[in-house]
């Protein structure tokens, strides 16, 4: 489901807000009811499965873990 945050221009408060479609934006600030609202860009909290949790996926490269004798040396 696509869950947007955004946040006040008038009293920074930060929210997160279900949008299915364009219409459903916020209109005002849920805490000062200000019509000064902006979309944030937020990290996102997407995993694919058989990803261990923790390893992001990602190894380092074998030069970053033995160290590289060849780094910037040209080729």
């Amino acid at each position: 489901m696509p869950i947007y945050e955004f946040e006040c221009g008038k009293c920074n408060h930060r929210f997160e807000t279900l949008v299915l479609s364009s219409g459903d934006t916020p209109s005002a600030c849920p805490e000062c009811k200000s019509k000064k609202i902006g979309k944030l860009i937020s990290a996102g909290s997407f995993r694919p499965n058989g990803i261990p949790t923790g390893s992001g996926g990602f190894d380092a490269p074998a030069c970053a873990q033995k160290g590289c004798p060849s780094a910037g040396s040209g080729g």
